[in-house]
């Protein structure tokens, strides 16, 4: 997500996901099969504990993002300034409006987004669970690249599980977007 990278003050090396292998995700119980090698970050300090960022063609191009075990109480990314910007918190009885909700009041505090907009919002599985899938727009302040997204997810178990896939609208996004399709067709939740 473009946002880890504002909030990253370096991304600490990165690797390559081997295509075709069932990889767990973000310190959590999901896990995907990556159809293209796509390039693993290492520590960053902008997505939450249990969040992972991948690039294919580089920070801000191509980025999905993975939310795993997110429990109730818990933020998507890591607090910078909790006394003047608290980040908004993952309730385990929100509902699919809520958790979109939830992602775009995140952004708006974390990176002072002045544009986002919610688009489409559907029910659809998740790693083989009733979930949702919603789609989204933005800008990140002091940018004029408009970057569309999409997000797919369930609660399970009480735990939230979501992939954000995002990239600038021109080109890069339609690009990589069957790569996320395919990504979240593969997602698996174990142990819940």
């Amino acid at each position: 997500m473009g946002l880890a990278l504002i909030l990253a003050s370096c991304a600490v090396g990165y690797r390559l996901a081997p295509v075709g292998e069932r990889l767990g995700v973000g310190n959590s119980s999901m896990t995907v099969v990556p159809p293209n090698s796509w390039n693993r970050a290492g520590t960053l300090t902008g997505p939450g504990k249990n969040a992972e960022l991948w690039t294919l063609d580089g920070p801000r191009l191509n980025e999905i993002t993975f939310y795993g075990d997110i429990e109730d109480g818990d933020t998507l990314f890591r607090e910078i300034d909790r006394r003047s910007r608290p980040l908004p918190r993952f309730d385990n009885s929100m509902l699919p409006p809520d958790i979109a909700d939830l992602l775009e009041s995140s952004y708006r505090v974390a990176s002072g987004s002045p544009l986002f907009e919610l688009g489409e919002m559907a029910p659809a599985q998740f790693a083989g669970h009733q979930g949702f899938r919603f789609s989204y727009a933005y800008t990140l302040q002091g940018e004029e690249v408009r970057r569309e997204g999409r997000a797919s997810g369930a609660v399970i178990g009480g735990k939230l599980y979501m992939i954000t896939y995002e990239a600038p609208a021109i080109h890069y996004f339609q690009a990589s977007l069957a790569d996320y399709e395919a990504i979240i067709a593969s997602a698996t939740v174990s142990g819940e």
